[in-house]
């Protein structure tokens, strides 16, 4: 498990940075670097020029090469161990390593789309949306591995898992309609100021995205708050309760980059920090949902110890040494 685990987290980063750095591509105006030319860039992968949107844009298209590698890296060590403990079946870590590739297959042919329709904004959105999909799964296969403390969750926490499930989909509202925003005319400055509308530069859909992308943005905020206090109420474990406190702490200096990003009239250093601490929290909520499920690794005798009907009335409390 631990070299199923040491090349998920790689592949996770090497996707992290893929969407940060996607960020910086349309910040930049980049987007359009190599022409409406894919996979090559005029015709070549190291082409001569080195015009600066065009060095951002390859740089784009190295950073996703390198995390199809990673992926099919992942997939061929998981086959290999399928036999082994917790690598296999339902709660295992090879389906979600075969998804990781397809998604990253879908992904690629996404990009070539969105270049060939000159960033269509709802093909840019769908790009992203693809793109989240893949990093959520990832985290998965980190967690499935035994990664960010798995190991320490004896079983599954029903009631955050449930509340995992909407904070995903909280969160996943949120980086579309931020997407959205960012990619429809007019939308970025349609609302002047924050948290209220000081001044409305723009009406009809261009606003009703902002206003739509903030509303979700308090309502995640309000869900998180009450996740983290229900899972310290419950004593869940440690690991549970760290996911917890990272994800509220992103999603609330993500209101405050928001906030310094739309007074300060959207500096290019602060949107592109927007989606850095956006794909941060969409990690960490996705970690926090997949912990409470309890797919940890854990060995014969692990799962004999939880699975004991007598586990409940002498097991040590957590915390409490004998």
């Amino acid at each position: 498990m631990q070299s199923i685990r040491r090349i998920a987290y790689v592949a996770l980063l090497l996707g992290f940075a893929q969407v940060v750095f996607g960020a910086i591509v349309r910040i930049t105006g980049s987007g359009m670097g190599c022409g409406d030319h894919w996979p090559d860039c005029y015709g070549a992968f190291t082409p001569a020029h080195n015009a600066p949107s065009l060095l951002v844009e390859i740089s784009h298209r190295y950073g996703a090469a390198a995390l199809s590698i990673a992926i099919i890296a992942l997939v061929a060590i998981t086959w290999t161990k399928r036999r082994e403990l917790g690598v296999a079946g339902s709660g295992g870590a090879l389906r979600p390593s075969l998804l990781a590739i397809l998604l990253v297959i879908v992904a690629a042919l996404f990009g070539a789309v969105t270049v060939k329709l000159a960033l269509n904004p709802f093909v840019v959105v769908t790009h992203l949306a693809i793109a989240m999909s893949l990093v959520a799964v990832l985290v998965v296969v980190v967690v499935r591995s035994g990664g960010f403390g798995a190991g320490s969750v004896p079983a599954r926490y029903a009631r955050t898992f449930r509340s995992g499930w909407a904070a995903v989909g909280l969160t996943f509202l949120a980086l579309v309609f931020g997407a959205l925003t960012a990619n429809t005319p007019g939308a970025a400055v349609a609302c002047q100021g924050f948290p209220l509308c000081r001044v409305i530069a723009e009406h009809g859909t261009p606003l009703t995205i902002q206003v739509t992308h903030r509303i979700i943005a308090l309502l995640l905020l309000g869900h998180l708050t009450g996740i983290f206090f229900g899972v310290r109420k419950r004593e869940e474990s440690r690991a549970v309760r760290n996911a917890a406190s990272i994800s509220l702490s992103l999603v609330l200096l993500q209101i405050v980059v928001a906030a310094a990003m739309v007074e300060l009239q959207l500096p290019p250093g602060l949107r592109s920090l927007h989606q850095a601490v956006g794909t941060a929290l969409w990690i960490s909520v996705v970690a926090l949902t997949a912990l409470a499920s309890g797919a940890a690794e854990t060995t014969d005798i692990e799962r004999i110890v939880y699975e004991s009907p007598s586990r409940g009335e002498f097991a040590t409390p957590e915390g409490v040494s004998t």
